[in-house]
């Protein structure tokens, strides 16, 4: 498409919008009497207006109901979680018996290393990125020191070349190949959250099979941004949260995935809990443990239904914009015209030392709908002026901006209007 930097232009593109509707059906910040410039959907998605109805069923079933809830509720407790199993299967290019949503991210991302992360002899070694996002980085040093191993050494990671800032595939494919003796499993996030690459999970995982190394994925920054096919890509297993784009609230309930080769096996190590166990026989009360033969059974603990209901609020918004197929279609478009925008920006600032660089990759096959920014000669100060102007966007350190336009909810002149504010205080800093 070739765009055009105007609010005429802007506005059109919106009208022509599909899922232009969809915006009314969040709750934006306000700032000075109107909806803030929100892009920070890759840190909190925006609260959907109908989760206060969706956790008030509950609210009222608990009131009136009390324990007989699990049963009698309007959604019943004891079978909450069952009700995602379709949806959420569709939107993570899953089957249904692939899918669960229990726990938080990193539980979810342990719980699955104890079954994946097997070392055997001299293949001890976890494959990763350099800039694993933190929470990642010490669930695989704690996973690796569980073993008894010195994360130092069994840790082994990919890093971008020097002077670049994303990875080259060809680069972790090598590394795979280069060290198939030593890898017990390769473990990537889907969706890097500083530089919002997208890495190509298919030649991962096939380059990781090939060589007899289970492969698993950290989708938190791509769950309900791109589109996912974790079952025909064979991904051994991958796990999520749900309050970015997923739209679920703070320490929202977050998911996991289990390819169907897997889950049947109960010899497969894993950590038992009562509601893994076979719901067919639970209440029993049986002393040995005997797992689901669904992603259920690596399920702990039962369903934390308010954090669910505020789930089944966004994930039925999901489903009634069409699933992730129109999401994308938008979000090119978007993160398209973002793009655009900054690059107009640096043309008429004309100075290199105020330059707004991406960083992100310029192939929209290789970014969901984020852009990270580094903004030479301001840096943080520019990020501060942003938020004081009404701009919600977030800092990674040591130098990163990250932006967010979220097709559910963002629209073209919200991305117009960044421009707008952006441009205005660079003008002032020259």
């Amino acid at each position: 498409m070739k765009y055009t930097n105007s609010l005429a232009f802007a506005k059109e593109l919106d009208k022509k919008d599909p899922l232009k509707s969809f915006r009314n059906k969040f709750l934006f910040p306000q700032f000075k009497g109107n909806d803030a410039l929100y892009f920070v959907g890759n840190s909190l998605g925006l609260q959907p207006a109908s989760v206060e109805k969706y956790v008030k069923v509950e609210l009222e079933d608990w009131a009136k109901l009390a324990a007989e809830g699990h049963f009698e509720g309007r959604n019943p407790w004891y079978s909450y979680h069952e009700m995602f199993s379709k949806p959420v299967s569709k939107l993570m290019g899953a089957k249904e018996n692939e899918v669960i949503i229990m726990n938080q991210l990193t539980v979810n991302l342990h719980l699955l290393l104890v079954s994946f992360y097997q070392p055997r002899g001299k293949r001890y070694k976890i494959l990763c990125e350099s800039n694993a996002f933190s929470s990642d980085n010490y669930a695989l040093q704690t996973q690796a020191q569980l073993h008894g191993f010195d994360p130092t050494d069994a840790i082994l990671e990919v890093a971008p070349r020097k002077g670049e800032n994303t990875l080259r595939t060809e680069d972790i494919l090598k590394t795979i190949k280069d060290n198939k003796d030593e890898i017990a499993v390769v473990i990537f996030g889907g969706l890097n959250y500083l530089t919002g690459q997208v890495l190509d999970m298919k030649q991962i995982t096939e380059a990781a099979h090939k060589a007899g190394i289970m492969c698993g994925f950290d989708l938190a920054h791509a769950a309900g941004n791109i589109e996912l096919k974790l079952h025909d890509r064979n991904v051994d297993f991958a796990c999520w949260c749900t309050y970015k784009y997923f739209n679920s609230g703070p320490g929202a309930v977050a998911g996991a995935f289990i390819h169907e080769k897997h889950i049947k096996n109960k010899k497969l190590l894993r950590l038992g809990g009562w509601w893994g166990y076979d719901k067919k026989s639970r209440f029993i009360m049986n002393k040995k443990f005997d797992p689901m033969d669904t992603a259920e059974g690596w399920q702990l603990s039962n369903a934390p239904v308010l954090s669910m209901a505020a789930h089944k609020a966004s994930v039925d918004i999901f489903t009634e914009a069409g699933g992730m197929a129109p999401l994308r279609k938008k979000s090119l478009l978007l993160t398209g015209y973002l793009e655009f925008i900054i690059g107009g920006i640096n043309e008429k600032i004309k100075d290199r030392k105020l330059k707004l660089e991406i960083i992100t990759p310029t192939d929209p096959n290789q970014r969901g709908c984020q852009l990270s920014i580094i903004a030479h000669g301001i840096g943080k100060d520019f990020y501060n002026a942003l938020g004081k102007a009404g701009v919600f966007c977030d800092w990674r350190n040591p130098n990163v901006i990250r932006l967010a336009p979220v097709p559910l909810y963002n629209s073209f002149e919200d991305v117009w209007k960044f421009g707008q504010v952006a441009e205005k205080l660079l003008l002032k800093s020259k």
